[in-house]
């Protein structure tokens, strides 16, 4: 599930993490995609945040999701938002329906091309001080 980011000539720099994001970053860092669940509601949430969006209830669980889930909508990035994603450009940013029941904007794997409704799947990409989850076409 891990791969090398190799395609930039310069690192993409690493998120900002706080209290409420650590345990997601550090979740990719050992290959594995965590989140936030409800102890009230139930629901998972992404991106990390102190109360639930659903019940406003403060507290969760960290548990481990598939990263398994469907595209909801895509677009193509023609310009690059920061230089060192220049050498990248263009590339596709899926909003993907986690199979956990929240939805997140991520990645496509360089050459992918997607539609709506397509199964994905993760590919965690280790950068040198963080790493970064995306997804590819379901092989299963």
């Amino acid at each position: 599930m891990n791969a090398d980011a190799t395609s930039s000539p310069m690192a993409p720099p690493a998120p900002v993490t706080d209290l409420d994001s650590h345990f997601f970053w550090d979740g990719l860092r050992d290959g594995k995609i965590v989140l936030q669940r409800c102890t009230s509601c139930s629901r998972f949430r992404f991106p990390p945040m102190p109360r639930c969006p659903f019940c406003r209830n403060p507290e969760a669980s960290i548990e481990e999701i598939s990263g398994r889930g469907e595209v909801y909508s895509w677009i193509v990035a023609q310009r690059a938002f920061a230089p060192e994603f220049a050498a990248d450009v263009p590339y596709v940013l899926a909003t993907v329906d986690f199979d956990a029941g929240c939805r997140a904007v991520v990645r496509v794997e360089d050459g992918e091309e997607i539609d709506f409704g397509d199964r994905v799947e993760p590919v965690i990409v280790d950068h040198p001080d963080w790493s970064e989850l995306r997804v590819r076409l379901s092989t299963s």
